[in-house]
């Protein structure tokens, strides 16, 4: 193919690619991604309480504008230690109502291109690819993202149950 087709390709594909508005966050050294559009709000500095008897991913529950919230804890569905102190809250709504899932931090807003997204990784195992929606690759590394469906309470305690 001549240099001008090529040219031309690369064009088409910029052209075709969609923008995402993304919130980074971390949990331990991984930064990871969730589409703004899915956030309801953020809360930081929450402290939640732990729920006796709930399942493992259950982060515990937090007072949020008159209602009790669940979180789920990203770092337990990691296999990662518990966090000490304090961590900042997604707040996703779903047909169920609002959940929250507790992360260490919260980053800026990124702002990502569909050319940059790499799926799951065949080698990736099932627990950890049941939660990943694939990365972006950015300059400073990669940008995992979270699927908020995935992240779902009652969907995490169905996959469990079965």
């Amino acid at each position: 193919m001549s240099t001008v087709g090529t040219a031309l390709n690369r064009n088409k594909e910029k052209t075709t690619a969609t923008l995402t508005e993304m919130c980074s966050v971390r949990v331990g050294p991984t930064m990871f991604g969730m589409p703004i559009s899915h956030i309801l709000e953020i809360v930081g500095s929450a402290r939640p309480q732990p729920v006796p008897l709930a399942p493992g991913f259950v982060g515990g529950l937090v007072h949020y504008r008159g209602d009790v919230l669940t979180t789920v804890s990203l770092r337990q569905l990691l296999g990662l230690p518990p966090k000490d102190g304090p961590q900042d809250i997604l707040v996703l709504e779903n047909a169920g109502g609002c959940f929250g899932v507790l992360v260490d931090s919260v980053g800026e807003v990124l702002t990502v291109s569909s050319v940059d997204h790499e799926p799951n990784p065949s080698i990736l195992d099932e627990r950890r690819r049941a939660l990943f929606a694939g990365a972006y690759k950015l300059k400073e590394g990669l940008l995992v993202m979270l699927d908020p469906m995935r992240l779902d309470p009652m969907r995490l305690g169905a996959a469990r149950v079965a």
